[in-house]
């Protein structure tokens, strides 16, 4: 399981150092045997309005039943199960009846999970072309909103009894 911060500003290590990291994180999972971080599908997350946000994830070949989205104490959770039966025929029958060249789509389980801001909803969700698109809203409350105080020229008044 893969945690993510969400940020408005990427960061620059993610850009320079992504393809060493890859590179380290295949090696050791080569050696330990556990599964890769980098096997998580990749994401896009987009800001479409002032508080409206997207989350896009790549899920080729993922059917919406497969597919678990959950939101629980500031965590949003993007979950894929494939069923063991679903993958015995789909992917060992074939691997059986043909012989691969190369096979670089994943097929295993992943979660995603990420740290979402306070007051922020999931409005829906919708699957299409192999993209799970998550929408999200963030809705502050009016007293938590930041408010400009006025500033009194020349300090407090004071009233004299006649």
């Amino acid at each position: 399981m893969s945690v993510k911060q969400f940020s408005v500003f990427p960061s620059l290590a993610d850009s320079v150092f992504s393809d060493r990291f890859n590179r380290i994180d295949k090696l050791f999972s080569q050696l330990t045997g556990d599964n890769p971080v980098t096997s998580a599908p990749a994401y896009d997350l987009q800001r479409v309005g002032d508080n409206r946000y997207t989350l896009t994830v790549s899920v080729p070949g993922w059917k919406e039943d497969e597919l678990e989205i959950e939101l629980r104490g500031g965590q949003l959770s993007v979950a894929g199960h494939r069923e063991t039966a679903a993958q015995e025929t789909s992917g060992e029958e074939r691997e059986k009846n043909s012989s691969w060249i190369h096979r670089g789509i994943s097929r295993h389980n992943f979660q995603l999970s990420f740290s979402i801001p306070e007051h922020m909803k999931v409005t829906g969700a919708t699957l299409s072309e192999g993209l799970l698109n998550i929408d999200m809203i963030q809705e502050i409350p009016e007293s938590e909103k930041p408010r400009r105080i006025p500033i009194a020229i020349g300090g407090p008044r004071t009233l004299e009894h006649q």
